[in-house]
């Protein structure tokens, strides 16, 4: 089966760094930024985003997994922090793919129940398919597709790349 690569590794890395120096260039006065990925694939971009945002900045990066059920989104949002552990610091919300907004709309109400200094949203791959008034505010890739399309995301050690299903 051929599958349609929208995103190869090395397109993914590079924007990975993209997003990684306009977090940087978004919280220029911050020591730490707390990087909130979605499970599963959300957190494992928040975790290529840290190690590339620790590389270009002195800034410490603080990675928390967000556990969201998504067939349920009502269900309660469990993090790996504790919410004094996030509390009046910057926080970015990751997550890999951007459909129509139910897990990022609901990740965010869970943070906005808390003091932030500075909240902001990131993905990899923006679907333009929104149900919800949420946006990404740094994202590596905008596409329109059909409501039929799915995106898939492969990030593991072995390999890492994005493909229209």
């Amino acid at each position: 089966m051929m599958k349609n690569i929208i995103l190869t590794q090395q397109e993914i890395d590079h924007k990975t760094r993209r997003i990684a120096y306009q977090i940087y260039e978004t919280f220029p006065d911050e020591s730490e930024v707390v990087l909130a990925g979605i499970a599963s694939n959300g957190y494992l971009f928040a975790q290529k985003l840290a190690a590339e945002l620790e590389r270009i900045s002195d800034i410490k990066v603080t990675l928390c997994e967000v556990k969201i059920n998504k067939s349920k989104p009502l269900y309660p949002v469990y993090t790996s922090l504790k919410p004094e552990e996030y509390a009046n610091k910057s926080l970015v919300l990751i997550d890999d793919v951007l459909s129509s907004g139910t897990t990022l709309i609901y990740g965010v109400k869970h943070f906005l129940e808390v003091p932030l200094k500075k909240f902001k949203t990131a993905v990899l791959v923006d679907r333009n398919h929104k149900q919800y008034p949420v946006k990404a505010d740094f994202k590596g890739l905008s596409l329109s597709t059909s409501l039929g399309e799915n995106i898939q995301v492969i990030l593991n050690e072995k390999e890492q790349y994005a493909y229209l299903d």
